[in-house]
């Protein structure tokens, strides 16, 4: 330490000389700060302690993007290895002066009805604890995003067992493309993590915005062998989950910094990008007990016997 250095070398140098020097050298030290310290008298371990600690629940929200408040925070310090009570992590947090997201009310209308277009039935009727495994229901949905180039459209696709995002794109328009794109990312998804991967049995879920219910996408589900759903229209509890994780990204990432203007669609789909990978990989979910998507499906296949090779 600064203040052990100069307690060393003061007889003979003198204090003002060494922090002269020190500073030169780009460790500033003022003699009065040197003073003030010496009068402070020693840090008792106590002190030290809660200062570390202070200091590793700062890191774990830095590395959670500053988003999680004390319940999720408490559970991301498990996690880091860092054995805390929720009380502690509460007050570690007042003493850095940090705090989690506000969610606030997303409810974006991008859905606009083709009454004249036959739509799929819904095969979910709200009945999202169902699936039993990954690839048994997919929800998707979009928002918007206003940029000083114009408004962006943002779609996503979730795979309801493990809160991953499967698939997401962003364009400048939202016609049937944005929403066709989505699926067979989704699709390569699953392909390139699992070769034996088949949509047979899959449903998706989806709004019925004139996107979802156009010839051009139920003609990609098909194509895919994927069940197509739609819900009613104006009621957000039809397609919740989508709702929820929009609202997610909204607070998490559009909203977190409310004075900063996106340039265009570049930059949000660059800061998507990082998102969605934070998101699967490393956010803690409540609803699959405070695990990642990732990790949620790893464990789903650890639980799944091997299929015996033919001899």
């Amino acid at each position: 330490m600064i203040v052990e250095y100069i307690d060393d070398n003061r007889e003979r140098f003198g204090v003002d000389p060494i922090c002269r020097v020190l500073t030169e050298h780009g460790m500033a030290i003022a003699p009065s700060t040197y003073y003030a310290r010496k009068k402070a008298g020693t840090v008792s371990e106590a002190v030290l302690a809660e200062a570390y600690a202070a200091n590793a629940v700062f890191g774990v929200y830095e590395r959670n993007r500053r988003v999680y408040g004390v319940r999720k925070l408490w559970h991301a310090m498990w996690h880091a290895g860092q054995a805390m009570g929720r009380d502690q992590v509460a007050r570690l947090m007042a003493v850095c002066g940090i705090s989690g997201a506000v969610r606030g009310a997303h409810r974006t209308v991008t859905t606009h009805r083709d009454d004249r277009a036959p739509r799929f039935p819904d095969h979910v009727e709200r009945q999202w604890n169902r699936p039993a495994a990954p690839d048994q229901l997919w929800v998707a949905d979009f928002t918007y995003v206003w940029t000083l180039a114009g408004f962006v459209y943002v779609a996503f696709l979730v795979d309801v067992f493990s809160r991953r995002i499967l698939g997401w794109r962003v364009m400048s328009s939202k016609r049937t493309p944005l929403v066709t794109s989505v699926v067979e990312q989704a699709l390569f998804t699953r392909r390139r993590g699992e070769f034996a991967f088949t949509p047979t049995g899959l449903v998706h879920h989806s709004d019925a915005g004139s996107q979802y219910t156009s010839i051009a996408f139920s003609t990609e589900l098909r194509a895919a062998g994927i069940t197509g759903s739609i819900g009613s229209v104006g009621d957000a509890l039809d397609n919740a989950l989508m709702e929820s994780t929009i609202g997610l990204y909204k607070t998490e990432l559009i909203d977190v910094e409310r004075s900063r203007s996106w340039t265009g669609r570049a930059e949000v789909e660059r800061e998507t990008a990082a998102w969605v990978h934070w998101y699967n990989t490393e956010r803690l979910h409540s609803a699959i007990g405070y695990i990642s998507p990732t990790e949620h499906e790893a464990r789903y296949r650890q639980t799944v016997p091997s299929t015996p090779e033919v001899a």
